[in-house]
């Protein structure tokens, strides 16, 4: 199986990348629609169509994104376990473990606005917004500098 993954290595890191690609962009996205959905009218048409725009995004794109990366990510660790002794691949691993955090994150708050609720601030969702693209940048120079 090892070999098998070493020949097919470069196609699992571009599949891995796409849906990394696509993970963060439906995790910088989500938050904006819980913005918006802050400053819906409350049973609104707005709110309904946000509600339903924030269940297909994470049920269509992030949460089947997110399980691609981790899979892929695994076989790629399968094939080069040396990455597990470099400092660059813990900093990296414990970021992506910090996203999948936020990504829970993000479902537990979706679930709350479709039952009505508007949990914390349009204020928190901004900054919320950034948080995974701060954590992918710090991820693309350990796993391209790989500084430690």
């Amino acid at each position: 199986m090892s070999e098998f993954l070493l020949n097919q290595y470069l196609w699992i890191k571009s599949a891995h990348l796409i849906f990394v690609i696509a993970w963060m962009a439906g995790m910088m996205y989500l938050p904006r629609l819980f913005v918006y959905h802050h400053q819906s009218e409350k049973g609104g048409e707005a709110e309904r169509m946000l509600t339903q725009m924030e269940r297909r995004l994470l049920k269509g794109i992030i949460n089947p994104s997110m399980v691609a990366v981790w899979v892929l990510g695994i076989l790629m660790l399968w094939a080069n376990p040396d990455f597990l002794g470099n400092g660059w691949f813990h900093v990296k691993l414990t970021l992506v473990l910090a996203i999948s955090a936020i990504h829970g994150f993000y479902a537990s708050a979706r679930r709350k606005f479709e039952a009505g609720e508007r949990p914390r601030t349009d204020k928190f969702w901004r900054i919320m917004n950034e948080v995974p693209f701060l954590a992918l940048i710090v991820i693309v120079v350990m796993v391209i500098i790989k500084p430690f």
